[in-house]
């Protein structure tokens, strides 16, 4: 088999993706790359709708100038909906995207809708709803829970203390071992389209803590709320329905959140007992 070929590529250079596409002639495409924090995008607005933006144009006129009979699998964000007027979220719903990181991806999602329908491209829009499991950087709650209690663990500690933001915010999460196995089967057999990636079960950012604390029991878990993290403008709950990717593809979810909290642990402590002493972790 030949070897695969890995390019480093500015997205938002449209001459270097351009030319990245024409030189690797990809049969399918999977787009995922983006500045993804929802609250990074509040703290610096314009990069990230700029760069989001930017990189969407680059990848959408690479395609359609260098590969245009590529399988497109175009990954957006369930951000995009914003605050829901009733719950689970199908597909139909309505965008009003209620951060700047929501309003860049629902530009991406309506260029590529647009460079579809304006150019022939076979593209495929799946909107995953929140996600997460090893490997995740701490940005995000998940990943930021699990090193925090690795972190207690290896240090040996008898009590820890859990910092958030609104403990009543409840989010849909999936296993990324499972959102990569839709993503696959979306490619495969997914009609042009759009496709909610969720597992139609929401959990708040207080049962977040509370599990994490049976998990990693004796140690003991204080849950403490910030009210500087407290965002004015919270969508407070985001849940979405899949059975239009299950009906196209077969796709169920698996991995309980259970397991990937636990998973997810477990691995930052490999991550955290590994690093060398002068190498930093990632924030």
């Amino acid at each position: 088999d030949a070897l695969p070929i890995c390019l480093s590529v500015d997205l938002r250079n449209g001459d270097a993706v351009q030319a990245a596409v024409r030189d690797t002639a990809p049969e399918v495409v999977y787009h995922l790359a983006a500045l993804s924090s929802v609250g990074r995008s509040w703290e610096d607005p314009a990069s990230t709708v700029q760069d989001n933006v930017a990189t969407a144009v680059s990848m959408l006129e690479a395609i359609r100038l260098q590969s245009p009979d590529a399988r497109v699998v175009w990954v957006s964000t369930c951000e995009v909906y914003g605050k829901p007027a009733s719950l689970p979220l199908y597909e139909d719903a309505p965008m009003q995207p209620a951060n700047p990181y929501a309003v860049s991806k629902a530009t991406g999602d309506m260029l590529a809708a647009v460079y579809a329908k304006a150019h022939g491209l076979d593209i495929v829009r799946a909107r995953p709803f929140s996600h997460a499991g090893p490997g995740q950087r701490p940005i995000f709650i998940v990943s930021s829970l699990a090193r925090q209690a690795a972190q207690a663990r290896i240090a040996g500690a008898e009590q820890m203390r859990i910092v958030t933001g609104n403990p009543d915010t409840r989010r849909d999460f999936t296993d990324v071992r499972d959102v990569v196995r839709a993503y696959r089967l979306l490619a495969e057999a997914g009609r042009p389209g759009v496709y909610n990636v969720s597992s139609s079960r929401s959990i708040s950012a207080a049962e977040q803590v509370s599990l994490l604390a049976e998990l990693i029991a004796p140690l003991r878990v204080e849950h403490r709320i910030d009210p500087a993290r407290v965002r004015a403008h919270e969508v407070m709950d985001l849940r979405g329905d899949h059975q239009r990717l299950t009906t196209a593809t077969g796709w169920e979810p698996e991995i309980s959140f259970r397991q990937t909290m636990a998973d997810t642990i477990r691995w930052w402590e490999r991550k955290l007992s590994d690093a060398p002493a002068q190498d930093p972790i990632e924030p």
